[in-house]
């Protein structure tokens, strides 16, 4: 297929654009995305939801009123993206001043929502200036200011005089090194766009033989408003405006330029529909009308190169995505910024998942190295580093992967444990059997721990022993290799002395014991796949089936479990929920069994002496 300009569309698109510091904005019909490449050369996505159009109030989707809607916004948000992308192209980390962090920690004062609205009111008043206040000035200087009293003749005469302005002032701005590259982006921007309105696939290739030119670009519209202001403002001139003039020409030139400001909300609503109904028809005759705002794109785009088309295609794909499923989650850039607004919205992101917001907390408090309890209090600047560590550990957690995992270690008994997709992450529960095992333990106990998975039971169980001088000698076994050496790594991490055997349950154990602990797969095979996802795609399978009713190990231990047994010692089993009854009748031949509950009250662990 060729690239060619006039090639028709086929898939038309409601997602649009803007270009940004070395990178590209789009936003869709519920979610808008901004792809930037910061200086390491990598493109950093920042997303977010956006009310659908079919949510917003009746009156705000009105022909004309619309449009005002949509310029106003896009000023707005179009100038935050701008000082986003700026704060990750040119990542400045520099360390916070004191009256900035004064500002942000005592007064929570959001300096960049200042900036924002600060440089969304200049950029008004420089446009209102240059294109209301300018060419009535010099349109003012003639002599169909006394005649016309800004009539069609002065009109004419005055948007000729802005329309030159305008293309002026984008003559002297494509000159500016850094807008150029803006410009290239534009064009990024456009031909992306295209590419998917043409059924291309987007990749570099394809993007970049399509046109820089597009119908539906704010240059467009930006032309419509000023042919579409001589007409409003003669109009409403011949109808209103010649009643409200007094004869003083200084008076009069007051009046003429407040009525413009007025009608300016209808200008840009009647020019959005315009616009709006010219992209919708590829016929030859409206290429007419479409043509002057084309021609004046090509001062506002340039060819960009390729990496600004993948940054294009980026931020397309992100929208794209999000407005196709309401879960995908949102993304932030990795910029310098206030703590608390990050924290706030990584928690915003996890509730989207269905992650605990505590997770976010714990991502915090481990990357700054500060206590939990502090995270949602405390209040600092975050530097560029430190944000993208965090947004890194928060976008893998919102692959499922198991927060602990990610770290790479856990807490168990007070001990750190290192923990990976080879063994399960212990538990509050299993911290309850050991404590259990720790006050049936007497002085001198040889103890085994079946199925040691990290070696969390048994490391605990010594490293406690010792401090109570108690000089037990733990043995953990484990079928699977790779689990052995995540606990042999963790009990040399713990300076724990404890003896590892590969065995599947008693195979290749030696020896009798006083006491025999054990946290063996207990989930029913048909249940597996009902877990959460953090669960079943990531723990190791073989340290959760426990078969079709998830009791086979606990037989093949109460049919074994004798032969390795001291006289009067005991077996303590943690079970799965509704477990219990059934696994304590598995011992029949014992002496006794008993049930014990955990700390929530549920029948969790199974007691049987020999």
């Amino acid at each position: 297929m060729k690239h060619g300009k006039h090639t028709k569309k086929t898939n038309r698109t409601y997602i649009g654009g803007q270009a940004v510091l070395e990178g590209v904005m789009m936003r869709g019909k519920t979610a808008m995305a901004t792809a930037v490449r910061d200086p390491r050369g990598k493109i950093q996505v920042e997303s977010e939801r956006l009310v659908p159009p079919e949510k917003r109030s009746r009156f705000l989707r009105l022909p004309l009123v619309r449009g005002v809607v949509s310029f106003v916004s896009s000023l707005v948000v179009g100038n935050k993206v701008l000082l986003r992308s700026a704060a990750v192209a040119e990542e400045d980390d520099e360390t916070p001043s004191k009256a900035e962090k004064w500002l942000a920690e005592k007064h929570k004062i959001d300096l960049s929502g200042i900036f924002n609205f600060i440089s969304v009111l200049l950029g008004i008043l420089l446009a209102v200036a240059l294109f209301v206040a300018l060419p009535q000035w010099l349109t003012g200087l003639t002599n169909l200011s006394r005649t016309e009293h800004g009539g069609i003749l002065f009109n004419l005469a005055e948007g000729g005089i802005r329309i030159g302005i305008f293309i002026m002032y984008l003559v002297l701005i494509s000159l500016v090194p850094s807008l150029k590259r803006v410009f290239m982006c534009h064009g990024a921007e456009h031909k992306t766009i295209t590419a998917y309105e043409r059924g291309l696939e987007l990749n570099v290739e394809n993007v970049r033989g399509c046109s820089r030119l597009h119908d539906r670009c704010g240059t467009t519209f930006l032309f419509l408003v000023m042919i579409v202001s001589i007409l409003v403002f003669s109009l409403a001139n011949s109808l209103i405006g010649g009643r409200l003039y007094v004869g003083n020409k200084k008076a009069d030139a007051i009046i003429r330029f407040c009525f413009k400001l007025l009608l300016l909300p209808i200008v840009a609503g009647v020019s959005y529909e315009i616009l709006r109904a010219l992209s919708k028809t590829d016929s030859k005759i409206m290429t007419i009308f479409k043509a002057p705002g084309l021609l004046l794109q090509l001062l506002t785009t340039r060819n960009p190169e390729d990496g600004m088309i993948e940054c294009a295609i980026a931020a397309f794909n992100r929208v794209l995505l999000m407005d196709e499923d309401p879960s995908v989650p949102e993304t932030s850039f990795a910029v310098a910024g206030e703590m608390s607004k990050l924290l706030a919205a990584t928690k915003k992101r996890f509730a989207r998942a269905n992650i605990d917001g505590e997770e976010a907390e714990w991502i915090f408090a481990l990357t700054l190295g500060i206590q939990k309890s502090a995270v949602a209090s405390e209040e600092r600047l975050l530097k560029s580093e430190q944000v993208r560590e965090i947004l890194d550990m928060a976008d893998e957690r919102l692959t499922g992967r198991p927060l602990w995992y990610i770290v790479g270690n856990t807490d168990f008994y007070g001990y750190e444990l290192n923990v990976d997709e080879r063994v399960l992450i212990p538990r509050p529960e299993t911290e309850g059997l050991t404590r259990l095992a720790l006050s049936s333990a007497e002085s001198g106990d040889k103890i085994l721990d079946l199925c040691t998975g990290s070696g969390a039971i048994a490391i605990a169980l010594k490293k406690e022993g010792d401090k109570k001088n108690l000089n037990l000698q733990v043995t953990a076994c484990d079928i699977s290799e790779g689990a052995l050496e995540v606990a042999k790594g963790n009990a040399e991490k713990c300076k724990a002395d404890v003896k590892f055997v590969q065995s599947d349950l008693f195979s290749r154990v030696r020896g009798r014991f006083n006491l025999i602990v054990s946290n063996p797969p207990y989930i029913p095979t048909d249940v597996i796949p009902t877990l959460e996802r953090e669960v079943k795609d990531h723990e190791p399978h073989l340290a959760l089936d426990g078969g079709a009713d998830g009791l086979d190990f606990y037989r093949r231990i109460a049919n074994e479990a004798g032969k390795y047994m001291e006289k009067g010692g005991s077996l303590l089993l943690e079970v799965g929920i509704d477990e219990a009854q059934a696994v304590a009748r598995l011992f029949k031949y014992c002496d006794y069994s008993m049930i014990l509950k955990d700390d929530f009250g549920v029948d969790r662990y199974v007691k049987i002496v020999f």
